[in-house]
């Protein structure tokens, strides 16, 4: 499905992306952050889905979608709640309210591709790691720790090791609260810390290093 996104931020271009990769069947063509641009961009490719921010300068997201084929769907995603009632007379496929989850974004996909499987398992206890042509379906509690590695993210369990290419931020985002990041490359289970001294945790079958920029704020947590 031919893609492109709209969106006057940066970061929120940025975390559309990311999570797009996930969807074998979707190809971004293009990002803008000019409402103008992308319609001129439409006028000579075609374009399947369009993720298109309201609140923009130059020309609204409402203005623009009311300019497009109607064969073309649109994902409204804004930081203004108070558009929700004028997007859904456009008939838009959903309307998504900043900052976006990993769970919610999933929920509008699972609209426009009916036969995707979801990232987030709606069993509380379970997440879905995909992992080259596999799903893993992991119990949350079973997680000790996750390692970057470069443009990949190691699921570290008990009994196994699980890659995944995913970012930091996606990782924790679909992770309860009780796993936090204390290193630039690694997110630990709080639950699951045997041990700890100034610089490491003791995780058990690994010993992680803690950076000065997370320190105070994990013993702070620990000690709660």
């Amino acid at each position: 499905m031919r893609t492109i996104i709209v969106d006057d931020e940066p970061k929120a271009i940025e975390l559309l992306k990311n999570y797009l990769r996930h969807f074998s069947s979707i190809e971004v063509l293009a990002t803008f952050r000019n409402g103008l641009k992308a319609f001129e961009f439409m006028t000579k490719e075609p374009v399947d889905l369009v993720f298109l921010d309201i609140n923009m300068p130059h020309i609204s997201g409402i203005s623009l979608s009311r300019m497009l084929p109607e064969n073309v769907k649109v994902v409204f995603t804004t930081a203004y709640s108070e558009f929700a009632v004028e997007s859904y007379e456009i008939q838009a496929v959903d309307y998504l309210l900043k900052p976006i989850s990993l769970e919610r974004f999933t929920k509008a996909m699972s609209r426009i591709l009916p036969d995707s499987q979801p990232l987030v398992s709606t069993e509380k206890n379970i997440i879905l790691v995909k992992s080259g042509f596999e799903t893993f379906r992991l119990e949350k509690a079973s997680i000790l720790y996750l390692e970057k590695d470069g443009n990949y993210m190691n699921y570290h369990c008990r009994d196994q090791k699980i890659m995944t290419r995913e970012t930091i931020r996606e990782a924790l985002v679909k992770l309860p609260k009780n796993f936090v990041r204390i290193h630039k490359s690694y997110i630990v289970n709080t639950e699951k810390i045997i041990s700890f001294d100034a610089n490491e945790l003791n995780m058990g079958i690994q010993r992680i290093p803690i950076s000065d920029t997370y320190r105070n704020s994990l013993f702070e947590l620990l000690k709660n």
